[in-house]
């Protein structure tokens, strides 16, 4: 079920996010979800003049929802405006609006930095957006058992070992952080006000066979799966398998 274009790819070989680039251009039922999640995030983002960044851009195309964005990613790659490392980030004190990823946080060793670093660049009333894998019944068989990356919702700490850029990996963490260890994360980072975490989409992505797998399904039964999820949503904290969290930065 490997996707031909990236099949037996090395993931921390920048090559690999240049194809799947193509992948999600190419992918009718995927694209759609990224234009679904691009505007969730727009809808987010506070007014003003400064600049939103946006982590782990190689893949994505969300410079084409927000003006001015600067995208950036771990490595060099196309049509991307910097190389960063998002635990330090190379930016002046609240200069930024806002922090925006897409399947990124799971991907930073030491997330604490990330937070340390986005409440410093950040202005008051910015935000941090993100969209993580989450865990619940339904997405820990899927991630645990069919998924190529480690989800350890078990795991004792946030950290885990840093290995190749992207090959390093809980997706568990986000649902560690944010729904086991919420309140160790107010206590730690009081400047960062907890929004909202929308758990949702407990099938599209799936059956969409993301950015390594062939489609499940054709593109056009894209709208009948979206229903579904639409009629399901009472369920998702049983169902979901991603989150949608906004935290706003305090005064």
């Amino acid at each position: 079920m490997a996707h031909p274009l990236t099949r037996g790819q090395n993931i921390d070989d920048p090559n690999t996010t240049e194809l799947r680039r193509k992948i999600i251009s190419e992918k009718f039922f995927l694209k759609q979800i990224y234009e679904e999640w691009y505007l969730a995030i727009v809808e987010t983002l506070p007014t003003g003049r400064e600049p939103v960044l946006e982590l782990g851009s190689g893949a994505g195309f969300l410079n084409s929802f927000i003006a001015g964005l600067i995208t950036s990613e771990i490595f060099y790659c196309s049509q991307i405006d910097i190389v960063l490392d998002g635990q330090r980030l190379p930016f002046g004190n609240k200069t930024l609006r806002g922090i925006v990823m897409t399947n990124v946080l799971h991907h930073l060793p030491e997330v604490r930095h990330f937070f340390s670093e986005a409440s410093r660049c950040v202005r008051a009333e910015g935000v941090v957006v993100m969209i993580e894998p989450w865990a619940t019944s339904w997405s820990r068989l899927v991630y645990e058992q069919l998924h190529h990356e480690p989800f350890f919702s078990n795991a004792a700490t946030w950290e885990f070992p840093a290995k190749g850029p992207l090959s390093g990996a809980n997706g568990a963490l986000a649902w560690l952080i944010f729904q086991r260890d919420r309140r160790k994360f107010e206590q730690e980072f009081p400047e960062w006000q907890i929004l909202s975490i929308r758990p949702f989409m407990p099938f599209r992505y799936f059956v969409s066979g993301g950015v390594s797998l062939r489609s499940l399904m054709p593109g056009w039964t894209f709208n009948f799966w979206r229903t579904l999820e639409y009629l399901l949503s009472p369920w998702m904290k049983y169902l979901a398998m991603f989150v949608q969290i906004v935290l706003r930065r305090a005064d």
